[in-house]
């Protein structure tokens, strides 16, 4: 996920998370990354303590890795947060 996500494209996912979701909420986040374990260690320590489910699986030839995160949130403002967190690791891909 690039780092210079505009606040704008932020405001619009607020609204369409608050317009689609009854909230506190499970959230599924997902991400590719390079297989690298840092990052797949940076990643994981953002969602320690939050009680989130985590699982990752390597690519057929192994070099990149998908992870997948559901977490039970309070409300959109804490969806985002997590995603500006993610954004700091490199070379991570949001879907």
């Amino acid at each position: 996920m690039e780092h210079d996500k505009s606040e704008e494209f932020y405001t619009r996912l607020k609204e369409q998370l608050l317009e689609n979701t009854t909230w506190p909420s499970d959230y599924l986040y997902k991400f590719i990354i390079p297989t690298d374990e840092k990052r797949i260690e940076q990643i994981n320590n953002i969602f320690n303590n939050t009680g989130a489910v985590i699982e990752s699986k390597k690519s057929k030839k192994g070099n990149y890795t998908s992870i997948s995160i559901t977490v039970h949130l309070k409300n959109p403002d804490e969806v985002i947060a997590k995603y500006k967190e993610v954004s700091l690791v490199e070379g991570v891909i949001s879907l």
